[in-house]
């Protein structure tokens, strides 16, 4: 299959992908593996864009990395998108600086929803995500990380084309 579309992702640190490595952990025990890109790092979406806007986006990520430094973020909650087929850790809605990073982004995007920040868990069909969110409860627990680089791929086949750490303020 040909790529379709480019993603811009801002990563989380490496302690909440520890944190959100062992919620997973603790679904791939009891039984859930997901259909999710494997060996991705847990990110935050920030925006899809067609696949001729590569140069302009590897561009703008270097800028956006330039004039953003590290972003906390409060991963408080959990919740699943219409149709049940994506489980996912969500910040608060009060980042003033993660909506700024969003904001910032001057490439036209591709996206045909609104933006709803969220680090996917798990993807799978319905009812196999209703049958894991029990198990993500148990583990689930609230903490504070913090995104602290941005990342291209182009998708399907994953392509990763970039990385770059935000600046050090």
């Amino acid at each position: 299959m040909a790529e379709q579309f480019l993603t811009l992702m801002a990563d989380l640190d490496e302690e909440s992908q520890a944190i959100m490595g062992e919620w997973y952990e603790q679904l791939k025990k009891s039984g859930f593996i997901g259909m999710q890109t494997p060996g991705l790092p847990f990110h935050i979406s920030l925006a899809t864009f067609s696949l001729d806007k590569e140069q302009e986006v590897i561009e703008e990520m270097q800028r956006l990395a330039k004039e953003f430094s590290t972003i906390s973020v409060h991963i408080s909650h959990i919740g699943m998108f219409a149709g049940g087929k994506v489980l996912f850790g969500a910040p608060d809605m009060n980042p003033p600086k993660l909506f700024s990073l969003r904001e910032a982004i001057s490439v036209e995007t591709s996206e045909k929803f609104p933006w709803t920040p969220h680090a996917t868990i798990m993807i799978d069909e319905s009812e196999t995500i209703c049958r894991a969110l029990p198990i993500l409860l148990e583990s689930f627990h609230p903490f504070v990380g913090k995104i602290t680089r941005l990342h291209l791929c182009a998708f399907w086949p994953t392509r990763e084309i970039m990385s770059v750490d935000l600046c050090e303020l």
